[in-house]
């Protein structure tokens, strides 16, 4: 049966391709953005759909519209956009998160938050597993977004607990894939911009720091099993438990894009993890959930979108 769906952040890089699953699918759905992350090109060929509805909306402000679900999708994710103006990044945190959750309580919605890896902060145990409190310094410049995400979790479990609200919860790994902003400032837009630009890679500190990067219809399959699960609330991870050091990664986009480019050492940023993986043995036994697509499929895949993107010509 189709749903009315409500996605925050939907003109985002996976908000986007939720709303185009969601309406594949037969559902209706309304976008929410503010545009400061989110692009309207990313979803201008939804505009004209009959079952697509389109709102430049802050979450900040309260919201009122009738729906069966919730995806709250809405906040900055890459260090450059979150740090950008950090007690916004904190607003849309926790105020936008406690709006979404008090329409979900009146209309009676399932909501889920989409939280993140970087509520671990600088993990001391490895890989990360749901039951882990985390490693986060609530005075540091990364702080506004772990600790904005915590206490969205916190909010989210207590409007369950008092007032019955119908909640998921799922703590999103390294997720890349077309539509993300050359600009984004996260490592994988980072070295496909400035290597199919001809400059230098850039890494921070040695290299030897650890991601694991999960292409974006795995984790838009991850978000949909999860709102779709009959009693299971998480919080849940979801990220390809596949580790590679950045510089593997970079030689990995070299390799692919076969050129001799230098790699050029900066310093690392403070509190930036030194380790991130996922364990995903609860998405696995709750879901059925596991990533599919390999991260030199996805690489190519994102290297042609950002080759239409930047005018690189073959």
């Amino acid at each position: 049966m189709a749903k009315r769906i409500l996605v925050t952040g939907g003109a985002g890089f996976l908000g986007s391709h939720l709303c185009d699953r969601l309406i594949e699918r037969g559902d209706e759905v309304i976008c929410l953005d503010n545009y400061f992350t989110g692009q309207k090109k990313n979803i201008a060929h939804l505009t004209e759909h009959p079952r697509f509805e389109l709102v430049r909306h802050d979450i900040v402000n309260p919201y009122f519209a009738e729906v069966d679900q919730i995806y709250n999708l809405a906040c900055p994710a890459s260090p450059v956009h979150y740090q950008y103006n950090a007690i916004k990044t904190l607003k849309t945190s926790f105020i936008g998160a406690m709006n979404m959750l008090g329409l979900a309580k009146r209309t009676k919605a399932r909501i889920l938050q989409a939280s993140t890896s970087e509520i671990y902060g600088d993990p001391l145990i490895h890989p990360q597993s749901e039951s882990y409190w985390g490693n986060v310094n609530t005075l540091g410049p990364r702080a506004c977004y772990d600790e904005g995400k915590r206490v969205a979790e916190s909010l989210f479990i207590n409007y369950k607990d008092q007032h019955e609200v119908d909640i998921r919860m799922v703590r999103i790994f390294n997720t890349y894939g077309p539509r993300m902003h050359p600009e984004d400032g996260r490592v994988v837009s980072n070295f496909i911009t400035q290597a199919l630009l001809g400059k230098d890679l850039t890494i921070y500190g040695k290299g030897n720091q650890t991601r694991s990067f999960c292409f974006y219809s795995d984790l838009i399959e991850g978000l949909i099993l999860t709102m779709e699960s009959a009693n299971y609330i998480g919080p849940i991870n979801l990220g390809n438990p596949r580790e590679f050091t950045i510089k593997e990664l970079s030689q990995l986009i070299r390799d692919i894009l076969g050129g001799h480019l230098k790699v050029i050492e900066k310093d690392l940023p403070k509190d930036d993890p030194t380790q991130r993986k996922p364990d995903i043995s609860l998405a696995k036994s709750k879901l059925g959930w596991e990533p599919q697509v390999n991260l030199e499929e996805g690489l190519l895949q994102t290297i042609e979108y950002f080759k239409k993107e930047l005018n690189i010509d073959e």
